[in-house]
């Protein structure tokens, strides 16, 4: 039963079940629709009170997105994603698209180099219809939005925060740079620097 209420407030999202494959950290599953139930009254109030700041925190926000989106323009094996002309991001994420065909390992072992780099990476989100309850409730199934299911496939969540320092986010741009190097399949031996995976 307390297993289930764990689940039940945080939208009836499982993270105790081992990944099908046993490769990627960041898998979990929703095995039962559930709420957000996680904020208690001290939280909300904390809430509240930070609403004042949020055009400060965007704008920071904003500001490492703009870093980001220059150091990474040049890349080969993996782009920013694009912001249509007129749109305004919070870049609640900033996430970058890998093109497999360019990269001599897969997205599971990038993650990791990353995450060994020191970075608290993330790939954001597992498409809706993959998960149980929908399975379960709906038929959905893989292969019936191939388009989510192939960007799924190729993005990475970077760390972007408010709090970041223009030396977090040079460290940042560095191991991103270095990891994709490493592992690109236009570097030349020579080029590959040493990469913890």
């Amino acid at each position: 039963m307390a297993r289930r209420m764990r689940e039940f407030r945080q939208h009836g999202i499982s993270l105790d079940r081992p990944p099908p494959d046993g490769e990627n950290p960041w898998f979990y599953e929703q095995t039962e629709l559930g709420y957000n139930y996680r904020l208690n009254d001290f939280q909300a109030a904390l809430g509240i009170s930070q609403l004042g700041r949020l055009p400060t925190f965007i704008a920071r926000r904003r500001a490492i997105a703009r870093h980001y989106d220059a150091a990474f323009a040049g890349l080969v094996a993996a782009r920013p994603l694009a912001v249509r002309t007129g749109v305004e991001h919070a870049y609640h994420l900033y996430v970058l698209r890998l093109d497999p065909r360019r990269l001599t390992a897969d997205r599971a072992r990038i993650f990791r180099a990353l995450r060994a780099e020191g970075l608290g990476v993330q790939v954001h989100y597992i498409p809706v219809h993959l998960h149980p309850y929908y399975r379960q409730q709906f038929g959905t199934r893989a292969g019936l939005c191939p388009t989510a299911e192939k960007s799924y496939e190729q993005i990475i969540s970077l760390p972007i925060f408010p709090a970041m320092t223009d030396a977090d986010v040079g460290d940042v741009i560095a191991a991103v740079q270095k990891v994709l190097d490493h592992f690109s399949q236009d570097a030349r031996p020579q080029d590959r620097g040493a990469c913890r995976s």
